[in-house]
């Protein structure tokens, strides 16, 4: 560089503190909003501080970790930004649940090449929807600005939830046994999984993204975000001790490959796909891309979000409080005996 040359700063390399200091207050607000008593400090510190109260005799911490997936490819496309941070924390805390842990606090990491604060603040908001969803604190996070990592326009997302479990209260799915009933809880779309092959059939179909697609916008469909089942199940499971033996968030591999995780090698899971209606849109995939029925049920929810595992004396009553709860539940099947070598799950 000669000596004439003008001094660079961070800006000239494509980084722009002022930018970040601004969307640092303007999701300030949203945060408190999820804030619970546990949380120490505010947000802004180097580490987020978080007590462990006496609320837990033996408390075991449960953690997970997800981001969105390709479906952001649809939110560029889109330029909709303000529900893809409601899947980014559907998808961590929906996990850590399936154990019986209640989400404590979640954090967030935010890439671009270049900051938008608008952008940023959009997808911000739909992450402290998510938290509220769930009841857990958005406690901290990480936006990296990174020149030339990333498009224009484009980000990535990640999520982290932590949550609590009594040692003695861990759903593991090791009481599941024979003759237990499936109940499966409606999804909201395709949530964040399959999201590849979705924008492939839309890319082969070239669909009108805003005409009506079943009374409702096609982009509001595709782009509906991930039900939190947080709230319900975890008022179930404290309601009544012991109803729920296992539970399987239904996520990328669908319930083919789902359920067999909560499974011992000795039964496996009878499916009855006329149990319910496959929403439109899997419907509309199915037929638009020619996807075989074993692809769909690999890959999508296929209406499905999460399956609770019961007791056939206790099924209706557990079915019962999750309706009332806000839930669409259905009886999806039964656990069976499996014999060497079949399968971990059969559809009839």
């Amino acid at each position: 560089m000669s000596a004439k040359s003008p001094p660079l700063s961070y800006r000239d390399a494509g980084v722009d503190i002022e930018a970040g200091d601004a969307l640092v207050d303007r999701i300030k607000p949203m945060a408190r909003r999820t804030l619970r008593p546990e949380v120490l400090g505010s947000l802004g510190g180097f580490g987020a501080l978080f007590e462990l109260t006496g609320k837990y005799r033996e408390p075991v911490l449960v953690s997970g970790t997800d981001g969105v997936g390709t479906k952001l490819k649809l939110a560029f496309q889109l330029n909709r930004h303000d529900t893809v941070g409601q899947d980014l924390v559907a998808m961590s805390v929906n996990d850590i649940l399936v154990q019986g842990a209640e989400p404590l606090f979640f954090l967030d990491y935010f890439a671009c090449g270049r900051l938008d604060v608008d952008t940023a603040a959009s997808v911000v908001s739909g992450i402290a929807r998510g938290c509220e969803l769930a009841g857990c604190a958005l406690i901290g996070g990480e936006t990296a600005e990174m020149p030339g990592m990333y498009p224009d326009g484009e980000y990535d997302l990640a999520g982290f939830a932590v949550g609590a479990v009594e040692k003695a209260e861990i759903v593991d799915g090791s009481a599941i046994g024979d003759g237990d009933v499936l109940l499966g809880l409606a999804s909201s779309g395709a949530h964040s999984n399959g999201y590849s092959l979705i924008r492939r059939i839309i890319e082969l179909t070239r669909p009108n993204l805003d005409g009506d697609f079943h009374g409702r916008p096609l982009a509001d469909v595709i782009l509906e975000p991930t039900r939190i089942y947080v709230k319900p199940l975890l008022s179930l499971l404290r309601s009544m001790p012991g109803v729920v033996k296992g539970m399987a968030h239904v996520t990328g591999g669908g319930l083919t490959e789902n359920l067999p995780r909560i499974l011992g090698d000795h039964l496996c899971a009878q499916i009855d796909r006329n149990s319910w209606q496959m929403p439109y849109l899997f419907q509309w995939l199915k037929g638009a891309g020619n996807v075989a029925d074993d692809e769909m049920y690999r890959v999508f929810n296929c209406g499905i979000g999460m399956v609770v595992v019961t007791s056939e004396d206790r099924a209706e009553a557990a079915a019962a409080q999750l309706a009332a709860a806000g839930e669409t539940v259905f009886r999806i099947g039964r656990i069976e005996a499996r014999g060497h070598g079949g399968a971990a799950v059969l559809f009839a």
